[in-house]
């Protein structure tokens, strides 16, 4: 992610429309969101005012986010502890303590990927759903249990679960290293 040096100036008009003062093109919040997972930064103005609204932008890309469905990244349990500290003489700690934990979350999710590979989590995922569907269906009968060729014995799921479980000492090992 080669990232310019300077921040682009969005220019948000009282027709709420956003102006990319680099492009000169009208961008959305989508182009927005975008543009920050590109590791692109911009400061988001009032065009009338001057005034910097990039929180609020920002607070709107996240309120689209969450209402797309599907997943949804902040629980309403984290909602409601963020709601209620407004106020709160801890207010004025929390965008700190925040924005640290996020930076330390990028960082181990970094040296994580760097250690395992990004995949290395979906492929297990994969292999762990097949193995399950493949319980499933013979566990509910809608397929009967595979006869054992000559070649496909027990040892063969032994094999695989050894396999499996060496792989995942090697990962223990890994993070290991890591936390230390």
């Amino acid at each position: 992610m080669n990232a310019p040096s300077h921040k682009i100036t969005i220019k948000k008009y009282a027709n709420r429309r956003l102006y990319d003062t680099e492009s000169s093109t009208y961008v959305t919040l989508d182009r927005l969101a975008q543009m920050i997972r590109e590791g692109r930064d911009f400061v988001v103005v009032d065009a009338k005012t001057g005034e910097d609204i990039t929180h609020q932008a920002l607070t709107q890309i996240i309120v689209e986010e969450e209402a797309r469905g599907g997943a949804t990244m902040l629980p309403a349990g984290f909602l409601r502890q963020v709601i209620a500290l407004y106020g709160n003489s801890m207010q004025t700690m929390v965008p700190g303590y925040l924005d640290a934990a996020m930076q330390s979350f990028s960082k181990n999710q970094a040296a994580f990927k760097d250690a395992f590979g990004s995949n290395l989590f979906a492929d297990m995922a994969k292999r762990q759903m097949a193995l399950f569907e493949q319980s499933a269906k013979v566990l509910t009968g809608a397929t009967p249990p595979r006869a054992a060729p000559a070649a496909a014995t027990p040892s063969d799921d032994q094999d695989e679960v050894a396999a499996l479980k060496a792989e995942l000492d090697a990962l223990r090992t890994k993070v290991d290293k890591l936390v230390r």
